[in-house]
């Protein structure tokens, strides 16, 4: 695993090799980030189950202003601090440690224009995040939220009870990416 661009480009990442957890693979990262390239520069991030943290590193890369990182595993957040140091973002970067749930309360008093959310796909809390996004208000007005799964149509029938519009999704073989905005 990579930083794909910018100012990190080519600075390889520490990962976690287990059943719990997946990086994006890079062609997926690739996609990903030329679809929302022109929605990074200066923007506030939130990576909200983090792992390595490549997502976050990536958006820090490109030309974000701040990435705030949440992950409850200690061993996930011991590689983040690893991979922010060697991209050098440590400054860049704000760390939690705490469930998903806690991360949302602790930063309920920030707006994000860009959420990632890529939960272990078996636990089903992608959309509940999201519901507890919009209700702490941490969405920032024009915000894009991504979500990461492989339960697209599970998902997909969660989120019509939800006041943000789906305005794309993306297939890379198993991982299905959704896009989504306020409705306007």
């Amino acid at each position: 695993m990579r930083v794909i661009s910018g100012t990190a480009r080519g600075t390889k990442l520490n990962s976690i090799e287990n059943l719990s957890t997946r990086p994006t693979l890079d062609r997926v990262k690739e996609a990903l980030f030329s679809i929302i390239q022109t929605h990074l520069q200066g923007s506030n991030i939130l990576d909200l189950f983090a792992g390595s943290g490549a997502l976050g590193i990536e958006c820090l890369s490109r030309g974000a202003k701040h990435c705030t990182f949440c992950d409850k595993s200690y061993q996930s957040i011991k590689m983040l601090k690893q991979n922010l140091q060697k991209t050098k973002f440590e400054d860049k970067a704000t760390i939690l440690v705490d469930d998903y749930k806690k991360c949302v309360q602790t930063i309920k008093e920030n707006k994000f224009d860009i959420i990632f959310i890529d939960p272990p796909y078996k636990l089903d809390i992608a959309v509940k995040s999201i519901k507890l996004i919009l209700e702490y208000e941490i969405f920032a007005k024009d915000g894009i939220i991504i979500l990461e799964t492989d339960e697209e149509e599970r998902e997909l029938k969660e989120l019509e009870d939800i006041k943000l519009e789906v305005y794309d999704v993306r297939k890379y073989g198993r991982v299905k990416l959704i896009f989504l905005r306020e409705r306007g």
